[in-house]
């Protein structure tokens, strides 16, 4: 297994070398990068903290799902499962925030907040796990969640409190363990900041305007971590759709 480890650490960093040293200089100003989403959207968000805590330049295009935009032949061509975002560098063209947050932190490495954990192929993997328990164990109830009662209040849809009770009684059990977790390390995968800690981001914020804020609030030292990471530059600039969303429109 430790041999197997070590070479996917040897693979990654060869990989890496292969990437352009143009995209890894610290004076990038423009890459021309295009992210097809909607500001209020949990998925788009992640992909602009990340290109936020980075300080790389994009353009913004938004796709409108009330009118089912996303559903065209125009966009199906960016993303044929339909869904947003879509993440445009050159030729290539990717859907999926988590596997886009990960491209431009292993793309832009070396520039801005280091996001990603390598130091051993154990850290890796550590980080690694966290990012799944986000996608697989925190993810699905907190998107329910954030849906009944951020999103479907916007659509003029009521809530459907049944659902609402089920999930926050599976999250709560997801937080129990994050309590013991936050009480051993300053953020989940290690004591820095990182795509584990990032990806939760959209999702967090949403719930801490509905009465779900609660299961934060109930424990201490996630609480601690909420605050830490929602109170982070990059993401407050993610939210401020104004100027960080519109303001970066193609006029």
């Amino acid at each position: 297994m430790r041999y197997t480890c070590h070479l996917l650490m040897d693979w990654t960093k060869k990989v890496y070398r292969l990437v352009p040293n143009w995209k890894r200089e610290s004076e990038v100003k423009n890459l021309g990068y295009k992210v097809h989403g909607n500001p209020f959207s949990t998925s788009t968000r992640r992909v602009l903290a990340v290109l936020l805590e980075k300080g790389l330049s994009y353009e913004s295009i938004t796709v409108d799902l009330k009118s089912g935009e996303h559903k065209t032949e125009s966009f199906l061509s960016l993303n044929p499962f339909g869904q947003i975002p879509v993440f445009v560098d050159g030729n290539i063209k990717l859907h999926e925030s988590r596997a886009i947050t990960q491209y431009i932190a292993y793309v832009h490495s070396t520039r801005g907040t280091q996001l990603l954990y390598l130091q051993s192929h154990e850290t890796m993997a550590i980080l690694t796990v966290w990012m799944e328990i986000e996608a697989h164990q925190f993810d699905p109830f907190a998107s329910k969640l954030t849906w009944e009662q951020a999103i479907k209040p916007i659509y003029g849809l009521e809530t459907d409190q049944v659902v609402v009770k089920e999930n926050e009684a599976n999250l709560e059990k997801v937080l129990d363990i994050y309590e013991k977790r936050l009480g051993k390390y300053r953020f989940l995968a290690c004591n820095t900041f990182t795509l584990a800690d990032l990806h939760h981001l959209p999702n967090i914020q949403y719930l801490l305007g509905t009465p779900t804020k609660r299961l934060f609030e109930d424990r201490p030292k996630v609480l601690k971590w909420v605050g830490e990471i929602t109170g982070r530059e990059a993401w407050k600039m993610a939210c401020d759709h104004e100027k960080y969303w519109f303001g970066k429109q193609t006029k």
